[in-house]
């Protein structure tokens, strides 16, 4: 029986976000959480000496609770993601620089030439050959063997590519996600944090707001650091979904220029 593979991707995914957990959860342990409450005391004592004490929003307090923890451990997990795909792009993006079919300007491939060029291909490594480029001119050379129909070439050639762009738009679904829990989770803490102003309205009626008011920080920092995060984790998965369809774009290029174009049928 075959065994198959843990795919490498799945296990990078799943070890940065356990990494991710450790170090933001170690992070506020030792640095957030100390910090934030060292404040929120100096701030109530100056609270209660003087009545026109106006309190300042301080960066250590507006990050303190659980559901900013959260959305920082899925914030820095979808950079890790991003950064997986980015070094895969870029490794794609370096093949296009190679001479894989080296066809002088003039030359025509005719079907029986195809076999050598397809050599040249194979004899990549491995991991070079799974890539699109290298899989793209490599079909292209069969099929052409095979049919001796240019038309067919080309258009086997362009559902590739097709192929692949949905693959990788498929694949920025995670990503995606991620960028529209952060916000629900800033909501959650909005929530929560009503929840307990509201549970302290008699406090607050009898002159006693602190609670109250430290409860509405909860509600709407949570928020503001939720959607502070989705923004900035969105304009990069705009960057990276041009980068994969620039990719598809200069590969079928590529492949035209410097196979299609130059076979010729008998």
């Amino acid at each position: 029986m075959k065994k198959k593979n843990i795919p490498v991707e799945f296990v990078f995914q799943l070890f940065a976000l356990i990494i991710a957990i450790i170090i933001v959860h170690a992070f506020y342990q030792t640095v957030v959480r100390p910090n934030a409450t060292q404040i929120i005391e100096e701030q109530n004592a100056a609270a209660e000496a003087d009545p026109d004490y106006v309190r300042e929003r301080r960066v250590w307090v507006l990050i303190k609770d659980l559901e900013q923890e959260a959305c920082f451990i899925l914030g820095i997990w979808a950079l890790a993601i991003m950064g997986y795909k980015s070094v895969t792009l870029s490794r794609e993006r370096r093949l296009l620089d190679v001479d894989l079919v080296p066809v002088a300007e003039g030359m025509r491939i005719l079907p029986e030439d195809t076999r050598e060029f397809a050599r040249q291909i194979q004899a990549l490594p491995d991991d070079s050959q799974r890539m699109l480029l290298p899989r793209a001119l490599l079909n292209a050379l069969r099929r052409f063997a095979t049919t001796r129909n240019i038309q067919d070439v080309s258009s086997s050639t362009r559902d590739i590519f097709e192929s692949e762009a949905e693959r990788l738009e498929s694949e920025l679904s995670m990503i995606r996600y991620i960028s529209w829990a952060i916000p629900s989770i800033g909501f959650i803490g909005t929530v929560r944090g009503i929840g307990e102003a509201l549970a302290q309205a008699d406090k607050a009626v009898q002159g006693d707001i602190a609670g109250v008011t430290q409860s509405l920080g909860v509600a709407f920092n949570s928020t503001f650091i939720a959607l502070l995060i989705s923004i900035f984790l969105m304009f990069l998965v705009h960057q990276l979904q041009l980068v994969q369809e620039r990719l598809i774009f200069d590969g079928e290029t590529y492949s035209n220029d410097k196979l299609i174009r130059h076979m010729k049928a008998d």
